[in-house]
């Protein structure tokens, strides 16, 4: 019976459906995947693309061409006293006087094309390739780059803010298409030329003629107009005003758009020959009457310190900054009046005064007096400086005690100081002998041959002054980098035998902020003039944070302190005990080359504040002696001092002064101890009145000793007859009367000698 089909042998099973086929719900294959991706990714982008497309074409709609010749206006920057509310002055602007094409000379034209755009008349007006490398460079906050094309740069500077994100390089990419497809060649070039800043506050082309030669734009030469193209490409280092410098980088732009211009045939080559060695001449051109007095001088220091925090020229003019910075109105009067008091008469625009007052644990810079009227003279006294003198021997102290020497270790105080390899010797004011002395009667009345001495018996004496007097706020010889301080060096500071004598050039600024680091214990602090900047829409774009740093050992700076208290109570600085308060500071003559007296100094503190005060004669190195009544740092310079603290100090508690810490080490050679104690004077025995001899009827008169060997007698507290210095007991901080036990050194400290690490040299 049959009951059904039997398969055959080896037949296939019964195939199922396919995998992957729709409806089977089985797994894609990646290759399926990818390939659905890439269709959705399309049109993905077809659609952005359209959308893109779209918000362009909505944005080339939506912006519109400003008139060209509408008033270009900027906004002003303000600069304020401390604290922001006062202010000192503002970065005046002249409006853009417009003038139309057929005004501007030929000459200006082509200059202009040469040095910025050549392809201008031929060119779409726009660089992709340079927005795009601009526009990654700005947002990535790297500097920021320039557009490439006067089209570009017509459009950026008049029509947009110094913003650097990718919606103003979008837009502005929209107005240069938009200005190339509306606007000729010669409209473009004119409106260029009428808002292009070229420095000294000139927008446009006819401000610019004024500022600097002081004519109309249509009466440019070809000299001249080619001097304005090259300012284009950086109108601050560029201007002649501002040294010669940035007149020698300036001649070298001149020189390429001249070249320029001939390559393109614009000028022709006996036109550029002609002109081409040379810069025209600048005339003098009258300041803006809100620079008058000492204005103009703070408000180019905050100009140039702007720069040198990378806000461009054209933020720093029309940025609507506000900038508060650390002078006090207090301080700038007290320095301005202080100067007036005590400035001798009838010395005219030769004799030029200069004082910095900076605030100790801060930096910050008070008050300044920079000479003349800045609107007769554009030389800030107070950045430039001079020849240091005797104001820098406080450094050489500091470097001596941190050498191992002591307070009451003693130096040759004869004269001449004859050098160990020969060479011209070193002398005292007057060729003076004062025998052995102390690092404290040294100091005192600043004699320069125990300072010699004290040089030669260090390591590496020269080289050891100059670090310590880096570290305590002194820049070196050549500008720091990063900036040190302000100013940023100190020409001729070289590790040279007399280096402590200042034949180097150091700013009235920097040897303020020096000796504020003896105010304020060893710490010292960068000077600096900004506190604040806020741009015109209130976002905070710079904020100064005080740098400081443990200059010297708190110990070493007191001591040095207290040997600059003693020149103030009994040494060349007594002028200025009438300040009334307790102080610090030390006199300076300085002599140049030529033996002559080049400048005088007096640099003093009191804990709140420490000023510099500077006298010098012509260019700055000029013979004061038998010019000035009184060329020593004692005289003018010490007046002046007490003047100006006693205005700026007006009101404020007064503080004591840290006495002697003193500092015991170990000298770094031999022959340097302290002068032994004077014998004790005993009482002679009574004689019996009966057998007392009668008394001649004259006093025998006996020899005295010969006056260019004896010591003043007017010894100050730790002279060598004194050996046994003590801090002035009115001073809270000072010890008792009593001298320090063990040979006058610390608490505990032993009175055997000391050992040394070296033979004397």
């Amino acid at each position: 019976m049959v009951q059904g089909k039997r398969k055959a042998a080896g037949s296939s099973p019964r195939r199922g459906k396919r995998p992957g086929k729709k409806g089977d719900g089985a797994p894609r294959t990646w290759k399926q995947r990818l390939k659905r991706i890439s269709l959705w990714g399309l049109v993905t982008a077809v659609v952005m693309g359209l959308l893109g497309l779209l918000g362009l074409w909505i944005a080339y709609r939506a912006i519109d061409i400003p008139d060209q010749n509408a008033e270009f206006l900027t906004q002003t920057t303000r600069v304020y006293y401390k604290g922001g509310k006062k202010e000192i002055g503002q970065f005046a602007i002249q409006k853009r006087d417009s003038i139309e094409y057929d005004e501007m000379p030929q000459t200006v034209k082509d200059a202009v094309v040469a040095a910025e755009n050549q392809s201008f008349w031929t060119d779409s007006g726009l660089d992709p390739k340079g927005i795009l490398r601009a526009a990654f460079s700005n947002a990535q906050g790297n500097s920021t780059q320039g557009a490439s094309t006067i089209t570009q740069q017509y459009v950026k500077i008049l029509y947009l803010t110094q913003e650097r994100t990718w919606k103003r390089k979008a837009k502005e990419a929209i107005l240069s298409l938009k200005i190339k497809n509306q606007l000729s060649k010669k409209e473009i070039l004119e409106g260029y030329l009428n808002t292009i800043y070229f420095g000294r506050g000139a927008y446009g082309i006819q401000a610019a003629a004024q500022a600097y030669f002081g004519r109309d734009a249509k009466d440019l030469d070809l000299a001249q107009s080619a001097t304005l193209a090259a300012i284009l490409n950086n109108p601050y280092a560029l201007d002649p005003d501002n040294g010669e410098d940035a007149e020698r980088r300036l001649l070298g732009r001149y020189q390429y758009v001249l070249d320029s211009m001939e390559e393109m045939e614009t000028a022709t080559a006996a036109d550029v020959a002609a002109v081409r060695k040379s810069l025209p001449k600048f005339p003098r051109i009258r300041s803006d009457a809100q620079y008058g007095g000492q204005r103009g001088h703070v408000l180019t220091m905050v100009r140039k310190e702007l720069l040198r925090l990378g806000f461009s020229e054209q933020e720093v003019n029309g940025g609507g900054l506000k900038v508060t910075t650390t002078f006090t109105k207090k301080a700038m009067d007290a320095a301005r009046d202080g100067v007036k008091e005590e400035r001798p008469e009838g010395f005219g625009k030769n004799l030029h005064v200069a004082v910095a007052s900076v605030e100790p644990g801060t930096g910050a810079v008070r008050g300044i007096y920079a000479g003349q009227d800045y609107l007769k003279s554009q030389l800030n006294w107070a950045v430039e400086g001079g020849q240091a003198g005797s104001t820098f021997k406080p450094f050489a102290v500091a470097a001596g005690i941190e050498a191992g020497f002591e307070l009451k270790d003693t130096f040759d105080g004869n004269s001449p100081y004859e050098l160990p390899g020969g060479g011209r010797p070193f002398e005292n004011q007057g060729n003076a002998d004062y025998g052995r002395v102390n690092l404290i009667k040294a100091t005192q009345d600043s004699i320069n041959t125990a300072f010699i001495d004290m040089t030669l018996a260090m390591d590496n004496g020269p080289k050891e002054i100059i670090e310590v007097a880096n570290r305590m706020g002194i820049p070196p010889a050549e500008p720091a980098n990063p900036p040190f301080g302000f100013p940023t060096s100190s020409p001729g500071l070289e590790p040279q035998t007399g280096v402590s004598l200042g034949s180097q050039t150091v700013s009235p600024i920097n040897m303020a902020n020096g000796y504020a680091t003896i105010a304020n214990r060893g710490v010292a602090a960068d000077a600096y003039i900004i506190e604040k900047v806020v741009d015109a829409d209130g976002v905070v774009r710079y904020t100064h944070k005080v740098t400081d740093r443990r200059a010297i050992p708190e110990g070493v700076s007191d001591d040095v302190g207290y040997a600059l208290q003693q020149v103030v109570k009994a040494g060349s600085g007594r002028t200025t005990l009438g300040l009334g308060r307790p102080a610090g500071g030390k006199t300076g003559t300085a002599t140049n080359g030529k033996g002559e007296v080049s400048s005088a100094w007096f640099v003093g503190y009191t804990p709140q504040l420490s000023t510099a005060v500077m006298y010098v004669r012509g260019k700055g190195n000029e013979q004061l002696k038998d010019w000035l009544p009184s060329y020593f740092g004692s005289g003018y310079p010490a007046a002046t001092w007490t003047s100006v603290m006693q205005k700026a100090l007006e009101g404020e508690p007064v503080e004591q002064l840290p006495g002697a810490a003193w500092v015991k080490g170990e000298a770094p050679s031999d022959g340097h101890e302290p002068a032994p104690p004077p014998p004790k004077k005993t009482k002679k025995p009574k004689k019996d009145r009966k057998t007392e001899e009668p008394r001649t009827t004259a006093p025998v008169e006996t020899p005295s000793d010969d006056p260019t060997t004896q010591l003043p007698t007017d010894l100050p507290t730790g002279d060598p007859t004194d050996p046994d210095p003590t801090d002035d007991p009115s001073s809270p901080s000072s010890p008792t009367s009593t001298p320090p036990p063990g040979n006058g050194r610390s608490p505990g400290a032993s009175a055997s000698p000391r050992p040394r690490r070296r033979p004397a040299a």
